[in-house]
């Protein structure tokens, strides 16, 4: 009798360690299922990108002290010599049309709200970012008026700019936005307004047919930010440079 007790005990001992062990295995495998990350790691990644960020504005902020000395430098030899005067006036030309200074000057600011809903669920759709096509369209728009710079959300526009969906966020430049969409044009005030508030234009299109909230203001003055991403080529060369490696 004793011996068929301490098989029961031992055969009870083994389930419950068997019980055990299920549960730990399935909490394991469980934590990564679904797209589910461990608290763990999501600080570990917060932690990351906070690094990341902070090392880039080091960066950009080191970099504008050496384009600060450079102009000062640039400045002091065009005082010397008209000719380096006029090649370092070109230079700035280059610059701003490329897109790596901050500019000023008159022109419009656009804003663009997403429609005023009462169902709470419907407040997490955003009409604007699933159609930013029409930011694009926008742009085109300012860009056929003469704009000489545009932004939205701070983000210079650049022939290289990259405006896609992500996830929940719009991006531009790489970076996430959101509602509500600020659009800053730089050029003759009168022109730009006129040409995206025509009849049928643009700004009616987004208001008509999308229910969009869009209002447009004159700017006396208005300050564009620069590019302050990498801007890298892959394919394209200077055709002069080709030609001298050969």
């Amino acid at each position: 009798m004793k011996k068929y007790s301490g098989l029961i005990v031992l055969g009870m001992l083994a389930l419950f360690i068997g019980l055990i062990l299920s549960i730990q295995l399935r909490m394991t495998a469980g934590s990564d299922q679904g797209g589910l990350v461990p608290l763990a790691k999501v600080r570990g990644y917060e932690a990351e990108l906070k690094m990341v960020k902070d090392e880039k504005e080091n960066v950009v902020q080191e970099l504008m002290d050496l384009e600060a000395r450079l102009n000062s430098i640039e400045g002091d030899k065009a005082e010397e010599d008209e000719f380096i005067n006029g090649l370092v006036s070109d230079l700035e030309k280059y610059k701003m049309s490329s897109g790596v200074l901050d500019v000023q000057g008159p022109g419009i600011l656009v804003t663009i709200k997403d429609p005023v809903v009462s169902d709470e669920y419907e407040q997490d759709f955003s009409v604007i970012m699933y159609n930013y096509d029409k930011l694009l369209s926008l742009v085109n728009k300012l860009k056929e008026a003469g704009a000489e710079a545009v932004s939205i959300n701070e983000q210079r526009i650049m022939a290289t700019t990259e405006v896609s969906m992500a996830g929940s966020n719009v991006n531009i430049n790489g970076t996430p936005t959101a509602p509500p969409y600020y659009v800053k044009a730089i050029g003759n005030p009168e022109t730009l307004y006129d040409a995206i508030n025509i009849r049928g234009g643009i700004i009616e299109n987004m208001k008509m047919e999308y229910n969009l909230i869009v209002s447009t203001e004159k700017k006396k003055q208005m300050v564009i930010p620069r590019y302050t991403g990498t801007i890298k080529f892959k394919y394209a060369k200077s055709v002069a440079a080709e030609e001298a490696e050969q």
